[in-house]
Parts: C-alpha cells; sequence; structure tokens
C-alpha cells in the first residue's frame, strides 16, 4: 500500500517526523565518538551544558537561533509557492547594505525610536531587491530561481568587497568595514534589557531582534495559512494550473513569495550588523543562508518546526564550540560532521521512517481508514 498521498496530524509531521530523525543522526554521531574512543552520552551532556547550562551559554545559543530563523523561514515560505530559494545568503548580505547605507547616513540625525525602525526596513527591503530581481527572471523570462540566486549570492559577495574595500572603508582603516555606528543605531543587547528590570545576566551578543524573529514566525504562520493571499500562494505550489482556473496569477505569486522570502532574510542583517557588529562588515552572514535551508527541511516548512529546528542548530553551534574545547579528541570538524549528519537525516531521509509511522498510525487510529490527501 502506497503511504505518500496518506495524511498524518500536524503534530507527527512537524515534530514526531523530525525528532526520529534527529535521534537517528545522533545515534551515528555516537558510534563515531564511541569510535575514537570517547563516551558519547558524556559528549551529549557537555554538548548540552555548553548550550543551556548557564546563562551566557543560553544567550549565545538563542542569539545563533536568532539568525537560523529568519533564514529558515525565507526558505520555507518560498518552498510552499514551490520556489527553492537558496540565495538568503545574498540577501542578507545585500539586507546589511541597506543597513549600513542608512546608519551611515542617517545615524547622526535621528533618535534611536525613529532610527532602529528605520534600519530593520532598510534590511527588509533591500533583501527583498535582491530577490526580486531572480524572481522577476523566473517568473517572465523562465530562468531557474535555484540557478539565478546561487548566482546573485556570489554577486552580493563581490559587490560586498568591492564597496568595502574601495568605497565605504572608515578612512585610514586597514580592515575593509565601515566606521562604528553611533550609539542610537544600536539594537538593545537582552543582557541590558532584563538589567533594567533588575535581572542580572551576563553579556552575550543577544539582542532585540531574537523578539523580532518569534514575531516572524507568527505573522508567517498567519499569512501563509491565516490569509487569502497564503491561500493564494499556496494554491499555486500545489498545482500552478488549478490557480489559474481560480484567478489566481502565478507570476504575481512568485514576485510576492520571492519579495517576502529575501526580506526575511535580509532580516538577519538587523541581528548582526546592528545588533552586535555596529559597522558593515565583510562575511558577517558566516553560511547562515545555507544552514536555512536544512532548518526549513527539518521544520517541515512550519514555523513552529522552524523554531524548533532553529534551536537544535543553535545547540549544536554552542553546544559544539564547547564540546569541541572539553574534549580534544572531537574536533571541530567532527562537530561539523556531526551537523552534516542532523543535515543528512532530516533533509535527504526526511522521509525514510514516514511509511512506517503511516502503518502504524492507521493500525492505532480509530476507523483505520486512511485520508487521502
Amino acid at each position: 500500500m502506497s503511504t505518500s498521498n496518506i495524511e498524518l496530524p500536524a503534530w507527527v509531521e512537524v515534530i514526531l517526523i523530525p525528532i526520529l530523525n534527529i535521534m537517528m543522526a545522533l545515534f551515528f554521531a555516537g558510534l563515531i565518538i564511541l569510535a575514537i574512543g570517547e563516551n558519547p552520552v558524556e559528549a551529549v551532556g557537555i554538548m548540552i551544558n555548553g548550550a543551556f547550562g548557564y546563562d551566557e551559554a543560553i544567550g549565545y545559543t538563542l542569539y545563533y537561533t536568532t539568525n537560523f530563523i529568519f533564514t529558515g523561514l525565507a526558505v520555507a515560505i518560498a518552498f510552499h509557492a514551490r520556489l527553492f530559494n537558496i540565495g538568503g545568503e545574498g540577501q542578507a548580505y545585500i539586507g546589511g547594505l541597506g543597513v549600513g547605507l542608512t546608519f551611515l547616513l542617517l545615524d547622526g540625525y535621528l533618535p534611536a525610536i525613529v532610527l532602529l525602525p528605520i534600519g530593520i526596513i532598510a534590511a527588509a527591503l533591500f533583501g527583498a531587491l535582491w530577490a526580486f530581481i531572480p524572481a522577476w527572471l523566473q517568473a517572465y523570462r523562465g530562468s531557474h530561481v535555484v540557478i539565478t540566486t546561487i548566482m546573485f549570492n556570489f554577486i552580493a559577495s563581490s559587490l560586498m568587497v568591492y564597496l568595502l574595500v574601495n568605497v565605504l572603508i572608515m578612512p585610514g582603516s586597514m580592515s575593509p568595514e565601515t566606521r562604528e555606528f553611533q550609539q542610537n543605531a544600536w539594537l538593545p543587547f537582552m543582557h541590558e534589557l532584563l538589567a533594567g528590570i533588575g535581572i542580572e545576566v551576563t553579556r552575550t551578543p543577544l539582542n532585540l531582534s531574537f523578539i523580532l524573529a518569534l514575531v516572524c514566525c507568527v505573522l508567517v504562520w498567519i499569512y501563509v495559512w491565516k490569509t487569502r493571499w497564503g491561500y493564494a500562494l499556496r494554491t499555486a505550489g500545489q498545482s500552478e494550473a488549478a490557480a489559474v482556473y481560480a484567478g489566481i496569477k502565478p507570476k504575481k505569486i512568485i514576485i510576492i513569495t520571492m519579495c517576502i522570502s529575501g526580506a526575511l532574510a535580509g532580516l538577519v542583517a538587523v541581528n548582526e550588523i546592528m545588533g552586535v557588529h555596529h559597522r558593515l562588515l565583510l562575511n558577517f552572514t558566516a553560511g547562515y543562508g545555507f544552514t536555512g535551508i536544512a532548518v526549513a527541511l527539518m521544520g517541515r516548512n512550519h514555523p513552529l518546526g522552524i523554531l524548533m529546528a532553529s534551536l537544535l542548530f543553535g545547540v549544536l553551534y554552542q553546544g559544539g564550540a564547547e564540546l569541541a574545547f572539553e574534549v580534544p579528541k572531537i574536533t571541530r570538524e567532527m562537530v561539523v560532521a556531526i551537523q552534516g549528519l542532523i543535515i543528512l537525516f532530516s533533509g535527504a531521509l526526511a522521509l525514510m521512517l514516514r511509511p512506517a509511522i503511516v502503518r502504524l498510525w492507521l493500525a492505532v487510529r480509530p476507523g483505520g481508514v486512511p485520508k487521502h490527501g
């Protein structure tokens, strides 16, 4: 019996199956750790403690999580329209350019309460504009969005190198970066906000953009599943012919969806440029755009799943660094290999367990009649 068209409850698709995939990945990662003579259980304990064991670790974990939420949502919303946007890295980069240009021009004139919202809008707008070009090429010229978004990642990188080396570099500096923004352009750190209500925690890069990321999760859920625009998006993704028959314009959907996707990716700059570095510099995206693809796949393109997957990768980044420090035999490269195993089981092998789970579900659910989607 074919199980591919049988519906499962959302909690099974979004939560249970990804958790089982992660457990399988950790099992094989444990075998690798065991093979080099270390205790896998102890290694997991060190990683978890390094991610959640003290306030500084939690701050760094949530800081990484913030970037993964933005890029995961960017990939997910495009995927619902059957668009594979792998240009999040470039869109985030250009989002940073928008923030940098805005603050270099305005940070001497506007107060923080006005300047910070303008910076957030600039990050989203520049990211959307960078995604608009591949979207237009896909909609009106038939250029495949996968190819064009890959190309635009490289174009964005080259453009940023040129601008930071030749145009925006701080006078007299040997580093390709702008001057530091004035403090009215700095997004508040979470430890500063918590200190304002009497809670003292260690200083970390975690800043107010984490709240923005959570808000984006809610907004994406509302847009995709609770509005007529989201219904049109999902209809065009499921069947272009059906969308046209229903009066939906697929080309318009491609443009709008890719621009929203690019805007979400551009918000990485809010965390990195406005919240942490306070200047525009090279390579601040650090691969977050590419990791967002795995986050979206692991989270089944649902905001709740993406939030959980982002937290997991935040744990892997922060806890993995702690593990490599505490256990010399487990190098940083091995931590990357563990991340790769999780991506493998949650991405390429994401549906490997689904047939067995479907058969189990049909055996235990009342009536036992499969629901076809």
